[in-house]
């Protein structure tokens, strides 16, 4: 993925990107940039990155992913949390990623952001990240 489209001018996901780590930062997220482009960033303990992409041209979507809890037991009762979690939250889906006896719970969500402006574009990210907080609660002991 390359910063700027052949004309000179910055990548519409590239942009953005930039849009939502900025919007982000004015809520006091520290923002950081991974290796991968990625932005990094923990919100109310939950480990989150924010990615953009065009899928095609016109097309462009955020996807943020954030760890709820991770090496936790793999037991029912985890199972049950999670289809809870799931049931009330309004953006995104909740998984569990299991290895061996432990799992890891993640949210994901991605959607279509190109079009929003920047109060639209960071009213839905703290929305997500919102349900990502409230999700996370009781996952941990």
């Amino acid at each position: 993925m390359t910063s700027e489209t052949g004309s000179g001018a910055v990548a519409p996901d590239i942009e953005l990107k930039a849009r939502a780590g900025a919007g982000l930062g004015l809520h006091d997220i520290d923002i950081r940039v991974d290796t991968d482009g990625s932005l990094r960033f923990d919100f109310h303990g939950a480990l989150c990155s924010l990615s953009a992409f065009t899928l095609t041209p016109g097309l462009d979507v955020l996807s943020l992913t954030c760890v709820l809890a991770w090496d936790r037991p793999l037991k029912p009762q985890l199972h049950k949390r999670v289809a809870e979690r799931n049931a009330a939250l309004q953006f995104g889906s909740i998984a569990l990623i299991a290895h061996e006896k432990l799992a890891d719970v993640i949210l994901r969500y991605t959607f279509p952001a190109a079009g929003l402006d920047d109060q639209a574009l960071t009213t839905m990210l703290l929305l997500v990240l919102g349900g990502a907080g409230e999700a996370r609660q009781g996952l941990l002991p």
